[in-house]
């Protein structure tokens, strides 16, 4: 785990060493580190509290204590839930695609966090280099509504962020979102789609939308319920890996150039300031709502009615 976070990390670091500033370094890295915390809390705490149907008195029947040692259930006993956990939430993060457990086993909430990490653009650390320009583009969005929350052109590092910059930064975050939620719909709307799924209703949904978050966020890693491996899922994971990945690289460069092309602009007293809490507050916000509110109703068919159906039937 630390040999596949390590560059991912400390590249950080060398962003705010190159920019002459390495507050700006540790701002990025700062969000990253609380984003990752909180993710894997949610995985903890819900694969140490296992499955409500299972108690210390056997299925379905009522006990104080939920199912004894929590959901071991796809786990190896060498490792446990907690690194099991904790080895999940780092490489879907990071364009891995390694575990050490069943994704398909987890709990509701368990297997959400994977998912919901490949989602957020893999920004906890990210690959080798993705992960700190995927962050950027985030912080390039945010500081652009805090421009126009105050009536300023929006500046990062010394630089103007204008119309351009935005609408490569819009092409970054909304291609990966529109290419998952489209192929998963035609996967959910046709025999061939539906005849990969080993469950039925919201975790089947949930087993599809996993298989093209993944393959379009270069990761790799499945929950292992689905039958990829057939001329459908071939075709449409494969297309969704090659637009996933190319298109926003692409604008990511053309990002880059334009901001190398302009000029610094002197810092005044108007000039919103990218390090420090107020600026990490800002850049999870970003995230949050502008990266994940995209897969928030599809998420509500998934992951989250499993969880409400699990622990709130009647």
């Amino acid at each position: 785990m630390l040999a596949i976070i390590l560059i991912p990390v400390s590249l950080t670091y060398t962003f705010g060493r190159m920019v002459g500033d390495t507050r700006q370094g540790w701002a990025v890295f700062a969000a990253m580190l609380i984003l990752g915390l909180t993710l894997l809390t949610v995985t903890l705490y819900n694969e140490q509290l296992g499955n409500p149907r299972i108690t210390s008195l056997g299925v379905d029947q009522t006990a104080s204590l939920l199912q004894p040692g929590g959901n071991m259930e796809g786990k190896e006993a060498r490792f446990g839930i907690s690194a099991s956990a904790l080895f999940a939430m780092l490489t879907t993060g990071t364009s891995c695609g390694a575990v050490n457990a069943t994704f398909d086993s987890f709990t509701p909430l368990g297997g959400f966090v994977p998912l919901f990490d490949m989602q957020l653009g893999e920004v906890v650390f990210g690959g080798v280099g993705t992960g700190l320009y995927s962050m950027l583009i985030f912080a390039i969005v945010g500081v652009f509504i805090a421009g126009l929350m105050i009536g300023r052109t929006p500046e990062y590092l010394g630089k103007k962020i204008e119309a351009f910059e935005m609408k490569m930064s819009s092409i970054v975050i909304l291609v990966m979102p529109f290419i998952v939620l489209l192929g998963t719909a035609v996967a959910v709307s046709t025999t061939a789609g539906q005849a990969g799924t080993a469950n039925p209703g919201a975790h089947g949904f949930s087993e599809i939308l996993y298989a093209f978050t993944s393959a379009s966020n270069n990761n790799g890693s499945a929950f292992g319920g689905i039958s990829a491996n057939t001329p459908f899922y071939n075709t449409a994971l494969g297309l969704v890996m090659w637009l996933g990945r190319f298109w926003p690289i692409v604008a990511v460069l053309a990002i880059a150039g334009s901001l190398a092309a302009k000029k610094r602009v002197p810092v005044t007293v108007g000039t919103m300031v990218t390090y420090g809490p107020t600026f990490v507050i800002l850049l999870l916000g970003t995230v949050l709502l502008v990266g994940a509110l995209t897969f928030v109703p599809a998420l509500a068919l998934g992951p989250i009615v499993e969880h409400l159906a699990l622990w709130y039937r009647t």
